[in-house]
């Protein structure tokens, strides 16, 4: 109660006007204050690279003499808990290259072998709490871009790229070689990196490049080069002697072929099979730009997205998950607008999702979904994406087919940015063409993302300033964006962040994403992040996050103040955190908050205050049986909610796992009482770590629809795989807890990458 009075009897303004001037003060003084004494483990590291002539087997044994005449580095530095201390264990790691690849091997040695944590077996599913061994590579040394290769001991690969220097999208997918071993000294892996899969420059024989290793039972972190606990091209060494690399004709073909069948319970006559040949080529025109053409262009195989059922006025956000859009999608990012730190104490946010990624003028989303989530055919397309000199160069160029009352669209985004300073950038990106209407709207604009990672003591410093305008059919007035945002993302000790974006109503960017228009929308954010030396814990953090958003006519729209009471993770791997919101709304329309059939609960127009009390506790989910709760409680508008959370897993093997999700939310209103609830049901059968079988089952009762995915997944090798994939929709129409068939489709899809 004393911490929601407190932070509810703060004015409004001048709450935030102190929170920026402290955030303001404590940045200046932690960097004029931070140690200029460099680590060893924080300075340039460089390493000459061999060239060899003798590709080895891809096994994970190093047992070919070859690698006994790689380039060899054992001078690695713990990064978690502690950071620039000795490892608990020692690693070896052999790098050299020849005509097509680069070739990276590891010893990874460990004392208790029978301890080491492998529990994922599934090509395709992420292992951040297992053993790993990964490698970054940044091609053009430029800082700021790169690739992210891992690989665990069971030899499952996982691989990403980075977007605006410090994110990395592990939704890319990229093909190369790995496999893994695990022996009495602990475990070693063989990694193969084709040069068709990176994008370089071939005239420049300097890369960046950093080594990782992760010890799971301990929660230990090792790299070859880090700085304030954090490791990404901006912070990494060097390697020497690239030369004469071999793309052969740099062609890519990928043919695929999908059979379909799709039935419709409702109407029999929209029953329908269908046989579709689908083609993707990519050409590397110079070994640094890249061009794709896609022809026919199935989604089929594509994740479905997880279902949300979240009680605000405002659009939700569901992240790309479509290769062909997914790949080099770092060159289209903008103005750094949504980026996301981590998950880690005190790195995460709890600002709305939406709220973050709202005035993104490209969101590749948009193209081949129509408004209500259905998938619409994309005829032909065409992308050009890379790096000439200094500068990052895409295009996209899409033809979309018709669908509904909108008729064929031609869809086109242009992005060029320019490397300057040291880790910076300034650029412009122009869009045209709607995908959802028949209207013309185009969009221009620009952007500068400012970064140093070298600092004294190793602290950070990045801000971001753009402009955009669109142009819409009918409307010549108030269609502009313009934001800025300075942020301090320390691992250690004081981080902050000041952030203003402006919104007008009329800007509308048909192929990017806008959560809410017509606003000012303000953030700030304090805090301070504690890493004991050894002990139960190894990150406490507490701190404050402010987020008001105004109508740009006047008057408050929203406005929640977080108090991060405590926020911890333990050397355990177990999580949890405690904290306060203090939420203020200005309802100028009557809100309908909840609808099922012909009830409804309808909040009216007026201001409200409210102060919840969040608790969330997480355990280790490397064990057999795991959890999770989230609980918050406390006032919500008028009334009253209490909002649950549960997730639970169980492990008997790594061949097979299952999870339960379940939320429910209980609102007591004056103008009604209502529940909501969201189930998520998942089950994971692994056969080998070529073949797995995922059921996902979800179900909300505001819809009343239950949707099955099931996903049987071949992937013999990177670039070749072939799914069966089955989607059924039942509904309860008369809600009498019987369900109904509604439709059902069921997808056989094979693809085959050829490489010349």
């Amino acid at each position: 109660k004393e911490a929601h009075n407190l932070i509810q009897n703060l004015s409004i303004k001048r709450s935030l006007t102190q929170i920026t001037t402290y955030l303001l003060l404590s940045l200046l003084f932690n960097i004029s204050t931070a140690q200029n004494a460099a680590q060893p483990g924080a300075s340039i590291k460089s390493l000459n690279i061999s060239r060899l002539n003798i590709a080895p087997d891809i096994d994970g044994l190093l047992d070919e003499p070859i690698w006994n005449q790689a380039t060899q580095i054992n001078d690695m530095h713990q990064v978690e808990p502690t950071e620039y201390i000795e490892p608990s264990q020692e690693t070896f790691i052999y790098i050299y290259y020849d005509d097509e690849a680069l070739y990276v091997g590891a010893r990874l040695m460990d004392s208790n072998p029978e301890a080491m944590v492998s529990n994922v077996l599934r090509q395709g599913e992420a292992f951040w709490s297992d053993e790993l061994f990964a490698v970054i590579i940044d091609t053009f040394n430029d800082k700021r871009n790169g690739y992210r290769f891992q690989v665990n001991p069971n030899g499952l690969r996982m691989e990403g790229i980075f977007v605006n220097t410090t994110n990395t999208d592990m939704n890319w997918n990229g093909i190369w070689q790995a496999a893994a071993t695990t022996n009495n000294d602990g475990w070693s892996a063989e990694m193969l990196i084709p040069f068709k899969t990176l994008s370089f420059d071939p005239n420049n024989d300097t890369w960046g490049i950093n080594f990782e290793r992760d010890i799971s039972r301990g929660e230990e972190g090792i790299a070859w080069v880090s700085r304030n606990q954090t490791t990404n091209p901006s912070i990494a060494g060097i390697a020497v002697g690239f030369e004469d690399l071999q793309l052969g004709r740099g062609l890519d073909v990928v043919p695929s072929v999908v059979l379909n069948t799709q039935k419709t319970h409702a109407s029999p006559g929209a029953n329908n099979d269908d046989t579709a040949p689908s083609l993707d080529i990519y050409y590397k025109i110079t070994p640094s730009l890249n061009s794709a053409l896609t022809f026919n262009t199935d989604f089929s195989a594509t994740e479905v997205d997880d279902r949300q059922v979240e009680l605000t006025r405002f659009n939700l956000f569901f992240p790309e998950k479509r290769d062909f859009f997914l790949r080099d999608s770092d060159i289209f990012q903008f103005g750094r607008i949504g980026s996301l730190d981590g998950y880690s104490a005190g790195q995460n946010d709890t600002f709305s999702r939406p709220d973050l990624q709202s005035a993104q003028p490209f969101f590749s989303r948009r193209i081949g979904l129509s408004a209500n989530g259905q998938p619409v055919d994309l005829d032909i397309g065409g992308k050009l994406a890379g790096r000439v000199g200094g500068w990052n160069l895409g295009a996209l160029a899409i033809q979309q087919a018709e669908h509904g009352d909108v008729t064929a669209t031609d869809i086109f985004v242009g992005r060029a940015a320019m490397n300057i300073l040291e880790e910076s950038t300034i650029g412009m990106i122009v869009t045209d063409g709607d995908p959802r209407s028949n209207k013309d709207n185009s969009l221009i604009g620009a952007d500068f993302r400012y970064a140093n990672t070298r600092l004294a003591g190793g602290r950070a410093l990045e801000a971001d300033l753009w402009y955009q305008q669109s142009n819409t059919d009918g409307i010549d007035e108030k269609d502009r964006a313009y934001g800025f945002r300075l942020r301090a993302p320390n691992s250690t000790g004081f981080r902050g962040q000041i952030g203003f974006k402006e919104i007008e109503e009329n800007f509308f960017p048909a192929l990017g994403y806008v959560n809410r228009s017509g606003v000012r929308d303000q953030t700030f954010k304090l805090g301070y992040t504690k890493r004991p030396p050894g002990g139960r814990y190894s990150a406490i953090y507490s701190g404050i996050d402010a987020q008001r958003i105004e109508l740009i006519t006047g008057g408050l729209q929203t406005q929640v103040v977080t108090l991060r009471a405590l926020e911890i993770d333990s050397s355990a791997r177990t999580r949890g955190y405690l904290h306060f919101h203090a939420t203020q709304e200005a309802l100028t329309e009557t809100y309908k908050i909840w609808e099922r059939g012909l009830e409804s609960v309808v909040i009216p127009t007026g201001n409200y205050s409210f102060n919840e009390t969040e608790l969330q506790l997480q355990s280790d989910h490397t064990k057999t049986f795991w959890g999770s709760i989230n609980y918050q409680s406390g006032d919500f508008y008028d009334g009253e909610r209490e909002r649950s959370s549960i997730g639970l897993g169980w492990r008997p093997s790594i061949r097979f796992r299952t999870t339960l999700n379940y939320t429910l939310n209980d609102v007591k209103l004056p103008h009604g009482d209502f529940n909501t609830r969201l189930v998520q049901l998942r089950s994971d059968v692994i056969f080998s770590s070529t073949l797995s079988w995922v059921t996902l089952l979800q179900y909300d009762d505001i819809s009343e629809t239950m949707g099955i995915n099931a996903r049987l997944h071949w992937i013999p090798e990177a670039g070749r795989e072939a799914y069966i994939v089955l989607n059924h929709n039942l509904q309860d129409f008369d809600r009498d807890n019987r369900y109904s068939s509604v439709s059902a489709d069921l997808a056989l899809k094979l693809n085959y990458t050829f490489r010349f």
